[in-house]
């Protein structure tokens, strides 16, 4: 996880570059070149959005009992061993759900795969409490879900819908390739 922690008393806290997300992929922001004070390069103005993006759609590493039979492992292969202490993996467990049916229930999985993904995000401080919203859309063949950060002072800090497609079909090794 990154954490953005100032790097002395005078000089500007580090901060990460911006990641936007397109439904399908996350990329680096970049500045307009109209910016005022750094035209066309790397945006970094939405850490706590950046942050958010990189928890959820990073693949957690999984025990390999999690595994259906024959599943390659996901995720940083660092998460095995390299932790500092009361560090935990990187990344949701969501990409578990990828190749299962929309089952009874599957709500509360995504509901705790998100919160256990953006836990780090409150054991940081960077918000103080999180609300998840998840609605199953059978017929869409998918499932939304808001995530609601919230600040200290109790208002909302960030706000943002995602969701998960069922759009492929079994034996295609790449079903969401454009």
């Amino acid at each position: 996880m990154l954490k953005i922690t100032p790097i002395d008393g005078e000089r500007e806290p580090y901060r990460s570059p911006d990641i936007v997300w397109d439904g399908i992929a996350g990329d680096l922001a970049i500045n307009p070149l109209t910016h005022p004070e750094a035209p066309g390069d790397l945006r970094a103005e939405q850490g706590l959005a950046t942050q958010v993006l990189i928890c959820l759609m990073t693949d957690r590493r999984v025990e390999p009992s999690e595994l259906d039979d024959g599943a390659a492992n996901r995720g940083w292969i660092g998460d095995s061993f390299d932790h500092e202490s009361g560090e935990g993996p990187l990344g949701s467990r969501l990409w578990l759900l990828r190749r299962s049916a929309i089952f009874d229930g599957i709500e509360v999985a995504v509901e705790d795969y998100v919160r256990e993904a953006l836990q780090p995000l409150l054991d940081q401080g960077a918000a103080v409490s999180l609300d998840v919203e998840v609605v199953v859309n059978r017929a869409g063949n998918r499932i939304d879900y808001l995530v609601t950060l919230y600040g200290r002072g109790g208002g909302q800090v960030y706000e943002q819908k995602f969701e998960l497609l069922w759009r492929q079909i079994n034996a295609v090794a790449n079903p969401l390739a454009r």
